[in-house]
């Protein structure tokens, strides 16, 4: 199932996706234990989607792919590698992620965005299905330069718009091995697996929640494979999952 959240109007709204080019509205939150549709059936054309969720918080993972960690000389950690990345930074599909006059080195990382379900905490691996709603693609936009000079991760991956999500959350996906791409214009830049993934989602959850609570709507961004590059603007960047769908944003130059 697709659950999309678009704007109709000055009203925003959950949905169902009905095929490829419907969407029939939800009644209420589709995090609540179970949920009906309203009945109203609009074409996906004449609605905006906008971001699926607004986490209250954005777990993100470096180095969970090999092959990026070697891309960027570093070492594959022992444990999962977390930061957070602000609420802030979520911006929607079609909308603008806006190059900061701080950076001259923005680069795109496409990711598995694993979008939360129920309050949970010290979560065991054989139980981590119960607690995940659903999967969405993501961006890991990044200030390479800055990322270099600051060793705490929040302002380079932090900045406004730098947390691309969408186009909605898909339920009932496999996670554990689909093609990952991102392309900019009409380059294939990043081509994967998420089997390749050196932490899986079950492992990931697991750790985050020894830490910290998990509510509804929060994301953990698993990390991206290698051939993450430079973003500039006038450009647009896709990043598209299998069984999910393509995320794609302009990239534009800070007013």
């Amino acid at each position: 199932m697709r659950i999309v959240r678009f704007a109709k109007g000055d009203e925003l709204a959950f949905g169902v996706v009905d095929g490829e080019d419907h969407v029939t509205e939800i009644d209420g939150h589709p995090f609540q234990p179970s949920f009906e549709l309203s009945g109203t059936r609009l074409p996906l054309a004449d609605v905006r989607p906008v971001a699926p969720i607004l986490p209250t918080k954005i777990l993100a993972i470096g180095r969970n792919y090999a092959e990026h960690a070697a891309e960027l000389g570093n070492e594959v950690p022992d444990e999962p590698l977390v930061f957070i990345k602000p609420s802030t930074s979520v911006v929607g599909p079609g909308e603008p992620v806006v190059y900061p006059a701080a950076s001259a080195e923005v680069h795109h990382e496409a990711e598995l965005a694993v979008v939360i379900g129920r309050v949970c905490r010290q979560v065991p691996r054989e139980r981590v299905p119960e607690v995940v709603f659903g999967y969405t693609c993501g961006n890991d936009v990044t200030a390479r330069d800055l990322q270099r000079r600051e060793p705490q991760w929040a302002r380079p991956k932090g900045f406004d718009t730098f947390c691309p999500l969408g186009p909605w959350i898909e339920t009932e996906v496999d996670a554990s091995d689909l093609a990952i791409t991102c392309t900019v214009d009409d380059e294939l830049r990043q081509s994967s697996r998420t089997s390749l993934m050196i932490n899986d989602v079950a492992a990931l959850v697991s750790y985050i929640t020894e830490a910290m609570t998990l509510l509804p709507g929060d994301v953990i961004l698993t990390g991206t494979p290698a051939g993450v590059g430079p973003l500039l603007p006038g450009q647009r960047v896709s990043v598209t999952i299998e069984g999910i769908g393509t995320l794609t944003n302009p990239v534009v130059a800070a007013d």
